[in-house]
């Protein structure tokens, strides 16, 4: 079985936690339709080490130059304090190609503010922290902000940033992770705090369900 690869942006004030339960459970194999399939990479501005909000050191596995939307089944971006810099255009002109070769982006918080100062939100549904946090950056699209947690425009799925739970389960959507039956059960467990998700989960065979 051929594995697929995830990549997820890392940079210096990263947002460590909002792309906690999406990489986590896309690792795992509990649960998946297809345990193994997918693999988590991280893309850094260069290969040198770079420090998250939460004070924690992470050594990319490749450079922002080798990424390339041909060897990725999603690009996951996570917010940071820094999606309005010069530093960061060359992440977003990467969510711009990924889109471009139809290949899946997903951006939480901060990082729908680069998207959105790339021109990529001005004409598809999306989410953020708030419509009037997108309308500093001046685009085009704030008639197309839903007030949502995480709202999925075709290979576009985009979340605020006190709903990493949501962002999570539009990614395990997109990338066909579960059946529709587990899914339901990990967000009930998750998303809901709901003890009787953990129960279903639990009875789900090993290697996935049948």
């Amino acid at each position: 079985m051929m594995t697929s690869t995830v990549h997820v942006a890392v940079f210096d004030t990263f947002a460590d936690w909002e792309v906690g339960y999406a990489a986590a459970h896309i690792r795992s194999g509990s649960w998946q339709r297809e345990p193994g399939r997918y693999s988590i990479t991280t893309v850094g501005p260069t290969r040198e080490p770079v420090t998250t909000m939460g004070g924690m050191r992470i050594m990319p596995g490749i450079a922002l130059d080798e990424l390339r939307p041909q060897d990725s089944a999603m690009l996951i971006l996570a917010g940071g304090d820094t999606w309005g810099e010069d530093s960061m255009a060359g992440f977003r002109a990467a969510a711009r190609q990924f889109l471009t070769a139809g290949v899946p982006v997903a951006a939480i918080c901060g990082a729908t503010f680069g998207l959105a100062l790339e021109g990529l939100l001005d004409d598809r549904a999306h989410t953020s922290n708030a419509a009037e946090y997108l309308a500093l950056t001046g685009y085009a699209g704030g008639d197309r902000f839903v007030a949502e947690p995480a709202v999925v425009d075709g290979d576009l799925i985009t979340a605020s940033g006190v709903a990493p739970v949501h962002f999570a389960r539009a990614i395990f959507e997109r990338l066909a992770v579960y059946t529709a039956e587990v899914a339901a059960s990990w967000f009930k467990l998750y998303g809901d705090r709901d003890p009787a998700g953990f129960y279903e989960l639990m009875a789900v065979p090993a290697g996935g369900p049948a």
